[in-house]
């Protein structure tokens, strides 16, 4: 299959628009969000066709913006063959080589709750995920599907992150990161870093993109997606590289 042109579902598919709500990402500004229906199993084929038209998965459902007086939030992949590290990325899988990783089902563990929790305490104590709980976390980063995994980066057998991400037909969707926030760590990168292990984990498998969600120019937290270059760009049914930043 083309990564660029999604195959026709099989059947229909029912979607829902969401009521006008407060935006995550800009201040001010009002979002809709348009979802698949939630009766719907977000199985492979579904997922793999929706993910080429800018669809994301947090816990069971798949969306994506659908605001009718913006369209701040794009839609943005690496091509891995074509990805050359910079000098600052090599510099972090240098400094990282000493973590082990290992790959497992996107299912609840504890351990990785108690990271989670401590993460978003110390560093999203402003946002949304605050506070934390064992209901939010299942609700948002656990799916019994085959292709949904999480990450595990850990030092000397320590736990220092877990990153969440897809496997589709065509790359890996990177879904959400939570690191341990301990200042010492703060030089190994780790949310770079799992960004980083997806592209070579692609490369490996012979996958052609990664996925990075939603790039807003005008939000600072996203600013870390500007730094994988080459970028491609969703401009309205078809890919197409970002020229300019």
């Amino acid at each position: 299959m083309s990564s660029n042109a999604p195959r026709q579902p099989v059947r229909d598919l029912r979607f829902f628009l969401t009521v006008p709500h407060a935006c995550s990402y800009l201040e001010g500004r009002e979002a809709t969000t348009l979802f698949l229906d939630p009766q719907e199993s977000p199985g492979q084929g579904v997922y793999d066709a929706l993910a080429l038209l800018g669809f994301r998965r947090s816990g069971r459902h798949l969306y994506r913006p659908h605001c009718d007086a913006c369209n701040a939030c794009i839609s943005v992949r690496i091509p891995v063959a074509e990805f050359s590290p910079n000098r600052t990325q090599r510099k972090l899988i240098h400094r990282n080589a000493d973590l082990t990783q290992h790959v497992r089902p996107a299912l609840f563990d504890a351990e990785h709750y108690a990271l989670y929790a401590r993460y978003v305490r110390t560093r999203h104590a402003d946002g949304d995920m605050y506070p934390p709980s064992h209901e939010q976390y299942r609700t948002f980063l656990t799916l019994d599907q085959a292709y949904a995994r999480l990450l595990e980066l850990r030092l000397d057998g320590r736990l220092v992150a877990v990153s969440a991400f897809d496997q589709l037909e065509h790359g890996l969707s990177a879904i959400y990161t939570f690191f341990d926030p301990t200042p010492e760590l703060d030089r190994r990168s780790l949310g770079t870093f799992a960004v980083l292990s997806l592209i070579q984990r692609a490369l490996d498998q012979g996958l052609p993109h990664v996925y990075l969600g939603y790039w807003i120019r005008e939000c600072r937290k996203m600013n870390y997606k500007q730094s994988f270059r080459p970028l491609e760009m969703l401009d309205g049914r078809h890919w197409r590289r970002m020229i300019a930043l």
